[in-house]
């Protein structure tokens, strides 16, 4: 078995993965709320948790991981927008939805087992908030229920702050019906014109965060093995989904290993509208960056830090795309390499797997490993099996995959050249000039192609280092 190592920032520390049931490993990331287009720090959580739920699947199978991912489509932000618009909120949602589907699924993103709505799920969140009332973790006011933070001693393990630091140093709503700053809101009444549902506080919805603790406990129960997310979202809302699951639920440990991925930058800055560097997923994919680029790039960075997007790691990932989607074309994937499979063992180390893959992809087409094989005198690894594996490997990031291959065409048809050569060739050795046939060979190897050439027969292979570009002007 596979050892997997995670960083639990509820422990602060790296541990070995042991799932509470192997035979139903379970996690729950949190979703979007869904008002607008998803920008590119909303993708990243979205890519780090794909490829850990691939990990989890190769490693458990597939049919003993559950992976859970929410949609919030109640929110002040989501009111704020059909007020603007005029649009019924049911259309915004399923909207946005829709395009949030379609901009993950260009990034190769695999759906989870479950997107709940949190609308469908109203009736849990009033019978979780009724459980806290009626033990005292929480009280109404005003139409009101607020969760006591101070009735669970535990509050603040998850960020490593006192309640009273928090109190401090944040930013909390002041009202007049608290009983304390910290406490936090579990339903409020909503007014004409917002949505609400009836409950035994009055006409109201629920707060933000006892939708995930709500959905969670429905599809996952009490306890289950992951909880993920981006790091803005460790304080207040993973700290407040803790606080009333544990109690709501003494029994159970809610989520035992949390995951949190660091924020993104753009060309070193953080992305915002104001500088003018803020955009979407969809904004990328129009401006002609393959999803399948996007993905690479956020994957080239630890998602333990920050994550740098810049033009330059975009062209430099879709020439390294090119180069690998030419070496497998035509290739089926056997078994993922060791070496990149340990690299995502080891805390999801994507940077170190893409490593890995540049050092396969370094191995399997030398020229001296192919022309070995061609004279029969080669004992290492078969170069098709080394490609096989190579794609194996790289499909396990959820690179290569065949759905994603919708940007890339083949630049070069290397058989014009092969053809080319051949004329050349068969021209030189009549005129006995072979500086046509030697200036053909030296462009191709400059490009990248390896040239084998017998007595009865060329080849022209890409190697690792293959740039189709350098062969456009011999076109």
């Amino acid at each position: 078995m596979v050892t997997i190592r995670l960083t639990n920032s509820k422990t602060h520390r790296k541990e070995a993965f042991v799932p509470l049931d192997a035979q139903n490993l379970r996690m729950y990331v949190c979703g979007p709320t869904v008002y607008d287009r998803a920008h590119l720090g909303n993708a990243r959580p979205v890519v780090v948790f794909d490829v850990l739920y691939r990990l989890l699947r190769h490693v458990f199978g597939a049919e003993h991981v559950t992976y859970v991912r929410n949609f919030t489509d109640v929110d002040d932000k989501i009111n704020a927008k059909a007020a603007e618009t005029g649009r019924a909120i049911r259309d915004i949602t399923d909207e946005t939805i829709g395009w949030y589907h379609d901009d993950m699924d260009a990034l190769g993103a695999l759906r989870p087992n479950h997107e709940p709505r949190a609308t469908e799920f109203i009736g849990a969140m009033i019978a979780m908030i009724e459980g806290l009332v009626e033990k005292g973790h929480a009280y109404a006011a005003e139409g009101h229920v607020l969760f006591r933070v101070r009735s669970y001693a535990e509050y603040g393990a998850l960020s490593g702050r006192s309640v009273d630091d928090m109190i401090a140093g944040a930013r909390v709503e002041v009202a007049p019906f608290k009983e304390d700053p910290m406490d936090f809101v579990l339903w409020k009444p909503s007014g004409e014109g917002v949505p609400g549902w009836e409950s035994p506080w009055g006409y109201g919805r629920p707060g933000w965060h006892i939708e995930c603790s709500a959905m969670a406990y429905e599809l996952l129960g009490e306890s289950f093995d992951i909880h993920g997310g981006g790091l803005d979202l460790q304080f207040p809302h993973h700290e407040n989904e803790i606080a009333q699951s544990a109690c709501a639920h003494g029994h159970g440990s809610f989520a035992r290993v949390w995951l949190h991925n660091e924020m993104l930058l753009v060309e070193g800055k953080k992305m915002s509208k104001s500088l003018g560097n803020f955009f979407t997923v969809r904004d990328l994919l129009e401006q002609g960056v393959p999803g399948e680029v996007i993905r690479f790039v956020l994957l080239s960075t630890h998602y333990r830090k920050p994550m740098d997007w810049t033009e330059e790691k975009a062209r430099e990932a879709k020439h390294h795309l090119e180069r690998w989607r030419l070496m497998t074309k035509d290739v089926k994937p056997s078994k993922p390499s060791k070496a990149v499979i340990a690299a995502l063992g080891d805390d999801l180390n994507t940077r170190q797997a893409i490593t890995e893959l540049h050092n396969l992809a370094g191995n399997v087409l030398t020229f001296a490993n192919w022309n070995s094989a061609l004279k029969g005198d080669y004992t290492g690894p078969d170069p098709k099996a080394a490609v096989a594996e190579f794609l194996a490997s790289a499909q396990l990031l959820g690179l290569l995959l065949p759905s994603q291959d919708v940007w890339w065409s083949d630049p070069i048809d290397l058989d014009n050249f092969k053809i080319l050569l051949i004329n050349l060739r068969t021209e030189a050795i009549k005129t006995k000039d072979f500086t046509p046939v030697d200036a053909l060979k030296s462009a191709l190897l400059a490009a990248g192609v390896e040239v084998r050439m017998s007595k009865t027969a060329v080849e022209l292979v890409p190697g690792p280092d293959f740039d189709p570009t350098k062969l456009e002007a011999l076109k």
